[in-house]
């Protein structure tokens, strides 16, 4: 029951945080799908999370000015945990204030730094990535759709396919693949380090309580670090 209510609630906050995107793609781009593309990528993302109809439409009314008319903004955190490893935190919030003192709070009680914007931000590439899984699909096949439809490289490890793309390009790649090859595992544009920091396990375990003590505040949509941990 306690595993149950753990993972509930861990669904209940992955909700929250796709519907504030639905919510504020339609506020600024209307409640089209076809010619909304962030409101087509929180969509995605709430089909592949099972998020419910009704949620879904409580967020999208919300955009309307419907219901909830909470105004959202979008706010980039970047500092440095311990270590020296870079974060960059993405969030949603009607509340800059009592975010901002949320985030600089789990930065100091774990042992971080919030910095200044761009501060990290060049320790990170900023690109769309699409990961399909390595089963039936073969890497030509996959390297030559990817390619026409505009994606800048293919990378395959052992479990998976990467496909990267610029943020511009992201969605129409997307979309192209999928009608090709099916959903993806994973798709979202994202800050891929471009530099590791290798930290000891010892210093591990105070980044992961930093990154969920982050992950945890309902205004915060994304968490990123170049943490690379040694065994």
């Amino acid at each position: 029951m306690h595993r149950k209510g753990a993972q509930d609630a861990k669904k209940a906050k992955i909700f929250t945080k796709i519907g504030r995107e639905i919510t504020v793609a339609v506020s600024v781009s209307g409640a089209d799908p076809a010619s909304n593309p962030r409101l087509r990528v929180a969509l995605a993302a709430a089909r592949q999370n099972n998020m419910t109809n009704d949620r879904i439409k409580k967020a999208t009314d919300a955009g309307l000015g419907v219901g909830d008319t909470s105004s959202y903004v979008q706010i980039r955190y970047e500092g440095y945990g311990p270590s020296g490893v870079a974060i960059i935190v993405e969030a949603l919030t009607d509340n800059k204030n009592r975010t901002a003192s949320e985030v600089r709070s789990a930065f100091s009680k774990y042992g971080g730094n919030l910095g200044e914007t761009g501060s990290v931000n060049f320790m990170f590439d900023h690109i769309g990535q699409i990961l399909y899984p390595v089963g039936k699909m073969k890497f030509d096949d996959v390297f030559e759709a990817a390619v026409e439809t505009g994606a800048d490289d293919v990378i395959e490890d052992e479990e998976h396919f990467e496909i990267i793309t610029s943020p511009a390009e992201f969605l129409s790649v997307r979309e192209a693949l999928e009608t090709k090859f099916g959903a993806p595992e994973k798709a979202d544009v994202i800050w891929k380090p471009n530099v590791m920091a290798d930290i000891s396990e010892a210093d591990a375990e105070s980044v992961i309580k930093l990154i969920d003590a982050l992950e945890d505040s309902d205004d915060v949509q994304n968490v990123t670090s170049n943490a690379e941990i040694s065994a």
